[in-house]
């Protein structure tokens, strides 16, 4: 149809095209191709159809032909083979119908038949014929130790980005849509609290996800927060927990690459919504990964090369196809108008390109996700696939281990990089063979790693400098005690009195933090840090406050005197109980801000009067288990559904062989 040309280009047959026209009109298209009349349209269609299939006859009839509707059907001979006329065609076009070249298929709509179409093409279905596999073009050659380093570098990055990810929803994330997923203003903070762009914070949600480390807590008020299993996952070593994240990606049919994008009903696809589920992700990433491996260790392949690989490998049906041009021209005539996007005109007619290419079907977006994703992981360093990464597909390491091309015939040359290597699964493996692929894999990346370090660097300037990734107790009570500054291969901390006195309202005291500080530093504790420590140990705690509405208790009453001169504090509607006690209109969080921006420095305490700490308390969902697969097509049936269709196909079976009874006549009948 004009809206899903085939993608060959060719048109119905002259029977299919000529189904509604009637006897009239069908017998004087015989009579101006010089066919003698029919009885009835059948024979009329089969005499036609015999005319453009008799290559001697059809040489003949188009020898006569103006040279302007030779060039229609030259425009049209590679499709799309549909076009529109006006109601009084021109008279090279007119030419064309009245025998039949042209058949018109709706109203203003006219279509070249399949028959005359494969006699111009010679018979062919395509243009150009492509028996041999498009070989993959290098971009780059690396090092494969170059290669691994990049890539293991790349995976710790996306541990410690799915760890910030998750400690950021530590005390319970965004809320859920009702619809479901997370919605565009919470997708942009986690993108703004993660530095990335929104795309990429999506992808890792969606990894975290996948992964089993995330899901909704299921409340009333329904939020996201990570899962018992993100626990699990952290006590595991470093080189496990990358192989739990890129094992989950391999085989997950859900796409971040969606998100963004709309549904059938035109609704915007979110992050950890539904409709993501795409069921050829898994193949085509790991198809992606297979055919990187046939490459030599360190070499990078163009991303245009693997595009027009898997385009070979599984033509598209639609209007893209490989063998439509990309930019064909259209036009736009009072005489002759194509019916869609690229459909060849008139000669001297208006010409605009085509908007829609190749690239843009699914499949190929899948791969072009899958590259990425594989970069950003670490499976791929520097667009090659690393030692990691090919253990991960279950092949051996340490030589050229995969040879993604389909076999060659006898005397075909393969591309010099695509010889002497073996041959690679071209399926995912099953569930027993991934663990064992997942724990080699971990074995090749583990001596990549970074080890943790126990210490960090102490500066004058109030900053503490970590060399390299720090053991979990240190890192976590450093995020505590400063704020990050930076990362990167060193990540810089600052102390600021926020962040002390936030280590002080955790239960520290100033001895406590000197000694770790101490103990965890390899140069001395500077004396700034040292002085910054104690002033705000000094006051810390010299305030309280407590729920009254609220209170704020001193033993030192000028103190009090000077919270209630200042006019900042008029938004807190403090009033005097007793020389030592003021009373406050507002909750005791608000009173403790309100005073705090005062340049104060108070703590919270409970009924009994003793200070409160204050530690963030993790939300964890209900144990839940990871989103299985979606798989390609209906789902498998089951045992009793197969039971029963047995017994109706047999019951038939029974019911056809079974010997009839002869019925008796009718009375009075013959």
């Amino acid at each position: 149809s004009p809206q899903h040309p085939s993608p060959t280009g060719l048109g119905p047959t002259v029977a299919e095209a000529t189904a509604g026209m009637s006897p009239g009109r069908v017998q004087e298209i015989l009579t101006t191709a010089g066919l003698p009349s029919t009885h009835d349209s059948v024979s009329a269609m089969a005499s036609l159809s015999a005319l453009f299939t008799d290559r001697t006859r059809m040489t003949a009839l188009l020898s006569a032909a103006p040279a302007e509707s030779l060039d229609v059907l030259t425009r049209l001979v590679w499709g799309p083979p549909y076009g529109q006329v006006t109601a009084h065609p021109a008279p090279h076009l007119r030419w064309l119908l009245d025998r039949g070249l042209l058949l018109p298929t709706a109203p203003g709509t006219v279509v070249l038949p399949r028959e005359v179409a494969l006699h111009l093409r010679d018979g062919r279905a395509h243009r150009e014929t492509e028996p041999l596999a498009p070989p993959l073009e290098a971009a780059a050659t690396h090092r494969p130790q170059a290669v691994d380093a990049a890539a293991a570098g790349q995976a710790y990055t996306a541990l410690m980005t799915v760890e910030e990810l998750l400690k950021d929803w530590d005390e319970g994330g965004p809320a859920v849509l009702r619809a479901g997923g997370l919605s565009v203003r919470d997708l942009k903070r986690t993108a703004a609290a993660l530095d990335v762009p929104e795309p990429v914070a999506a992808f890792w949600v969606e990894l975290a996800y996948t992964a089993g480390l995330l899901a909704s807590d299921g409340e009333a008020d329904e939020r996201y927060a990570a899962t018992p299993a993100y626990d699990e996952w952290l006590e595991l070593p470093t080189a496990e927990r990358w192989t739990r994240l890129a094992t989950a990606w391999l085989t997950a049919t859900r796409t971040a690459g969606m998100v963004g994008g709309r549904d059938a009903k035109d609704r915007t696809l979110s992050a950890l919504g539904p409709g993501l589920d795409r069921s050829a992700a898994p193949e085509v990433r790991y198809r992606v990964l297979a055919l990187l491996a046939g490459l030599p260790e360190g070499t990078s392949p163009t991303a245009d090369s693997v595009l027009a690989r898997l385009r070979w490998e599984r033509p598209l049906r639609g209007p893209q196809s490989p063998q439509a041009p990309q930019t064909p021209p259209t036009t736009q005539s009072p005489q002759y108008t194509p019916s869609t996007p690229g459909a060849p005109g008139v000669q001297g007619a208006q010409r605009t390109q085509n908007t829609h290419s190749p690239a843009d079907d699914l499949r190929s977006r899948l791969a072009q996700w899958a590259l990425s994703e594989a970069e950003m992981l670490g499976v791929t360093g520097r667009g090659a696939l690393s030692s990691h990464g090919r253990a991960l597909l279950g092949l051996p390491t340490g030589t050229t281990a995969a040879k993604a091309d389909l076999p060659a015939e006898p005397g075909d040359k393969l591309p010099a990089h695509h010889q002497h290597t073996p041959a690679a699964p071209l399926e995912p493996l099953g569930t027993a063979e991934q663990a064992a692929a997942a724990l080699h894999a971990a074995r090749r990346l583990t001596p990549l790693l970074p080890e943790p370090l126990d210490h960090v660097l102490l500066q004058a300037d109030l900053t503490a400098v970590a060399p390299g990734p720090l053991q979990r107790p240190l890192a976590d009570t450093l995020d505590v005690l400063a704020d990050v500054e930076s990362k990167g291969g060193a990540t810089v901390y600052r102390f600021t009195p926020a962040s002390v006195r936030r280590a002080l309202d955790a239960g520290r005291s100033a001895s406590d933090l000197q000694a770790f500080l101490t103990a965890h530093s390899r140069t001395p504790v500077p004396q700034p840090l040292a002085y910054l420590i104690d002033d705000v140990a000094r006051k810390h705690g010299h305030l309280r406050v407590g729920a009254a509405s609220a209170y704020v208790r001193c033993d030192d009453d000028t103190i009090l005197g000077e919270i209630l001169a200042d006019k900042r504090s008029a938004p807190l509607r403090l009033r005097r109980l007793a020389p030592t006690v003021l009373a406050a209109q507002t909750d005791p969080a608000a009173l403790l801000d309100g005073l705090r921006s005062l340049g104060f420095a108070p703590a919270a305490e409970s009924a009994e009067g003793d200070v409160l700490i204050t530690r963030a308390h993790a939300h964890r969902t209900p144990p839940r288990t990871a989103p299985e697969p979606v798989p390609e097509g209906p789902p498998s049936p089951d045992d009793t559904l197969v039971t029963a269709a047995l017994r109706a196909i047999r019951a038939g079976d029974r019911a056809s062989t079974a010997p009839r009874k002869a019925t008796a006549p009718a009375p009075g009948g013959s």
